[in-house]
């Protein structure tokens, strides 16, 4: 799922496409995307585009006429820059905006339709859309640390829930749960301000440094390669590989269709979380530190 440092990047590559530019048709490829009725998404074409911005995960196209066009990609939906007129992909293909100078595509990988298209009025409109979550890059640390207390969850659970922070997904709170030496399952009642303080910190860190890094991998072109898996990240994605910082293998939680990666060594003090799926199939053969899981897969 693109999260804040894609979501900034894709505004990043719009702005110069088409700020002040007209919208001058939508095209919808699947019915499904459209989750709005009033006003109709027709309503869009023709009018020109005064702005945009960030809702959690979500871009926001602020249009003429006091219109919002919103555009959330969940998992697998992606924005694509092509020339004007670009056909929509008949298997992947949702939507197409048509402006001057091209056209900007909506297509979503898989065959479950989970991005969504609004089309709603003004800002009032789009604050019904969002979750209510903390912006942590303009937030202090005493909201941060007011935002996480709030409710006791696991510090996982706390960094993607868009009702507490806005923006972060699984990849990127694997990278910040690493930054800041933290336990993903340690629950938020239990940290100090000590602790909180350092999460606040790495959290900022790590989504500035990816949106600062993405943007120069980018350029002036398009970002077409938007994806949960980075060359780079610490843990994210690299099950069994070394640890960046200690070089023990990181490890893994699998849970319903995600994965959540993890140091033992930098972030549970050696101890190996339990897999669920694996843990309850193993019961007491399942591995507890990390010194019996490498004589175990080794």
């Amino acid at each position: 799922m693109p999260e804040l440092p894609d979501i900034v990047v894709y505004l990043d590559a719009l702005r110069p496409r088409v700020l002040g530019q007209t919208l001058e048709a939508v095209r919808i490829g699947s019915p499904f995307v459209v989750r709005s009725v009033d006003p109709p998404i027709q309503a869009a074409g023709g009018r020109g585009v005064t702005g945009l911005s960030r809702l959690g995960k979500r871009i926001v196209i602020a249009l003429e006429s006091d219109l919002r066009l919103v555009i959330h990609l969940m998992i697998a939906g992606r924005l694509r820059w092509k020339r004007r007129g670009a056909v929509i992909p008949g298997r992947i293909g949702l939507a197409a905006f048509d402006f001057p100078d091209g056209t900007l595509l909506l297509t979503e990988a898989g065959t479950r339709r989970r991005a969504a298209l609004h089309l709603v009025r003004g800002d009032a409109g789009v604050a019904t859309l969002g979750r209510g979550g903390l912006e942590v890059l303009e937030a202090a640390p005493e909201a941060f640390r007011a935002a996480l207390r709030r409710e006791n969850h696991t510090i996982k659970r706390a960094l993607t829930d868009p009702h507490i922070l806005s923006g972060i997904g699984n990849a990127y709170s694997d990278e910040i749960l690493h930054a800041a030496k933290l336990s993903p399952f340690a629950l938020t009642s239990s940290l100090s301000d000590v602790e909180l303080d350092r999460l606040y910190a790495a959290t900022r860190a790590t989504l500035s440094a990816w949106v600062e890094r993405l943007r120069a991998e980018v350029g002036d072109g398009f970002p077409d390669k938007v994806t949960a898996f980075r060359d780079g990240m610490a843990v994210h994605g690299r099950y069994r590989q070394p640890c960046p910082v200690c070089g023990s293998p990181v490890q893994r939680v699998r849970y319903a269709q995600n994965e959540m990666n993890y140091c033992a060594t930098c972030q549970t003090g050696g101890r190996v979380l339990a897999d669920r799926a694996l843990s309850r199939l193993l019961k007491d053969d399942w591995p507890r530190s990390l010194d019996e899981w490498e004589e175990r897969m080794g």
